[in-house]
């Protein structure tokens, strides 16, 4: 009878720990979706932004759409910061939470660089934000080799 409860104790013990091992698997591989969808959101944004902001000069329309873009992106970085990273991309999450920051203050320049429904064109001389966004893309090809391993 002992050696049933003992060989029981172990056989949940092992089942408990390797229901850990498959809940931490889930747990990357769902963060790396989340961040493979965020990468396609902010590759998209700094293939179009640029135009689009060159535009917003001096077409309102272009303005409005430029306006409605920056918007989607700074909810989309908000969201993305609000994610619970796995520990294994707890280090990378930082680093992009911190260019989020970036992006998130940038379009906040950009946002009050608006008049009149016209952007500043002073505004593009002076911006980081393209280049971050495509900062967060190295970052976020790192995430996606930890879905890989």
């Amino acid at each position: 009878m002992k050696k049933l409860f003992i060989l029981l104790s172990a056989s949940m013990l092992l089942l408990l720990g390797g229901c850990s091992f498959l809940n931490d698997a889930q747990d990357t591989l769902t963060y790396v979706n989340e961040a493979t969808d965020y990468l396609a959101v902010a590759t998209d944004f700094a293939g179009n932004a640029p135009a689009l902001a060159q535009q917003a000069i001096t077409d309102l329309q272009a303005g409005e759409d430029f306006q409605n873009m920056l918007q989607q992106m700074q909810q989309t970085a908000i969201a993305f910061n609000e994610l619970q990273a796995p520990e294994i991309a707890a280090k990378l999450h930082q680093q992009i939470i911190e260019q989020n920051s970036v992006i998130i203050s940038e379009i906040e320049t950009f946002m009050s660089n608006f008049q009149d429904g016209l952007l500043d064109p002073a505004i593009l001389e002076n911006t980081e934000l393209f280049q971050t966004v495509q900062d967060i893309t190295s970052i976020i090809d790192q995430v996606q080799q930890l879905g890989g391993e």
